[in-house]
């Protein structure tokens, strides 16, 4: 029979930080507990809006020993590092606001691009393209008596306004709601 040999125990190999033997520092992952305690922190600076705080918090729960738990913590690093990216972007100019609420209505956060139209017409407030992007705005959202508004007002600015309404496929949508068309086709009311 063959003899049965038991097998040699495992050398763990642990890094070592410093310069020299006597310096020598194990670096260990954090615990399970550890790990979880600074990735609830993490959440909790997130939910703050604290993303430079949740980033690293996140960076450092990522390297603990719950697999599930450092992708995760991975993830939402990344997260915090694109919402920090965003938050850097600032604009000055009527322009500006428009340009990215237009891009916000493509995305469909129209209470949003609201929010930016609204900004772009306090610094430029005879801009007919602002009123008429804030109409087209509101009547996507459902507000069609803010449309209506804001589209007569975008018409008395420049009256060119109706034309470009009439052939924008944006504004076909809500074009057939009463009181949109009655401003696009005046010629067209009852008499």
């Amino acid at each position: 029979m063959a003899s049965r040999q038991e097998s040699a125990p495992v050398k763990k190999t642990l890094r070592r930080t410093g310069e020299g033997a006597g310096n020598a520092q194990k670096v260990v992952a954090p615990a399970e507990g550890a790990q979880a305690e600074t990735y609830e922190r993490a959440v909790e600076a997130f939910q703050r809006g604290d993303y430079s705080a949740a980033k690293e918090l996140f960076e450092r729960a990522a390297q603990g020993p719950m697999l599930e738990m450092a992708h995760a913590a991975r993830l939402r690093a990344k997260m915090c590092g694109r919402r920090e990216a965003r938050r850097e972007l600032t604009l000055a100019t009527a322009d500006e606001h428009y340009d990215y609420a237009v891009s916000l209505m493509n995305e469909g956060k129209l209470s949003q691009a609201e929010r930016h139209l609204l900004l772009a017409i306090t610094q430029t407030p005879q801009g007919g393209h602002l009123y008429y992007a804030l109409a087209l705005c509101r009547g996507l959202a459902g507000d069609f008596a803010g449309a209506q508004t804001n589209l007569k007002r975008a018409i008395e600015l420049d009256p060119r306004n109706r034309i470009a309404a009439r052939n924008d496929p944006d504004f076909a949508e809500i074009a057939t709601h009463p009181t949109i068309a009655a401003l696009l086709y005046p010629e067209l009311k009852p008499a």
